[in-house]
């Protein structure tokens, strides 16, 4: 889209409302882990919630806070400073709900297990797309593709290669590849990662690219977990 005068209280307001809901998402992500990690090791006031002897994750609240914050912007589209109320609520909704991603991929208390790492994955993916919003990046900006067919024939590859970066397990690099063509075609060209659906399909048992890949996934996922368990807390040794 052309930047011209008329435009940009437009784009400022836009840019200030996404800021507002990146800022909430990130502040009550780290307040939950904060709390979540206080419970598990019995410190401070908080505790666990229950109803009825059922206990309420706080993805209960994110729900909640997801549809009421959507419900209320497609009914009634406030204007300031409703509208950055909204987007407030809305980022603490995704970030209640994100945090708890692994126990609704797998259907059961994770939290504190191997598998609830996904919930980390998740919300690290959630902050990467949230600034490049930030950031403006817009991955069907006619002007600057040059015009309405080269257009289409960018976004269609630049997606391929987005898609072929996920099957290759690499998501955020997917991810990230939608509003950038340059991430998406350098996790396109990357080897899978073991597992993937990629690599289960075209890395026969025993080749070198399964080797490879493994080996690189070692080193990788070591790395990883370290930064995981600084963020989240380190997981139970003994996985459900």
């Amino acid at each position: 889209m052309e930047v011209t005068p008329e435009v940009l209280p437009e784009l400022a307001g836009r840019r200030a409302v996404v800021a507002w809901m990146v800022l909430a998402f990130l502040v009550t992500f780290l307040v939950t882990r904060l709390v979540v990690r206080a419970i598990r090791t019995g410190r401070g006031p908080f505790r666990d919630a229950s109803v009825g002897g059922v206990h309420v994750h706080h993805e209960v609240y994110g729900i909640f806070l997801l549809l009421g914050t959507g419900t209320l912007e497609f009914t009634y589209r406030p204007g300031p400073p409703w509208v950055q109320l909204l987007a407030v609520l809305f980022g603490a909704g995704a970030a209640l709900t994100l945090d708890e991603f692994a126990l609704w991929l797998h259907l059961e208390d994770v939290y504190w297990s191997r598998q609830g790492r996904s919930s980390i994955d998740a919300v690290m993916v959630a902050l990467v797309v949230g600034g490049l919003l930030l950031l403006g990046a817009n991955p069907f900006d006619a002007d600057d593709a040059g015009g309405e067919s080269l257009l289409w024939v960018t976004v269609v590859g630049n997606l391929l290669f987005a898609l072929a970066a996920i099957l290759k397990g690499r998501v955020v690099l997917g991810v990230v590849g939608v509003f950038v063509p340059l991430v998406a075609l350098v996790g396109a060209v990357r080897l899978a990662r073991p597992g993937s659906f990629w690599a289960r399909r075209r890395y026969p048992e025993g080749s070198s690219k399964l080797v490879t890949a493994e080996d690189r996934k070692q080193h990788h996922d070591r790395r990883v977990r370290r930064f995981q368990d600084l963020i989240g807390g380190a997981p139970d040794q003994l996985s459900p």
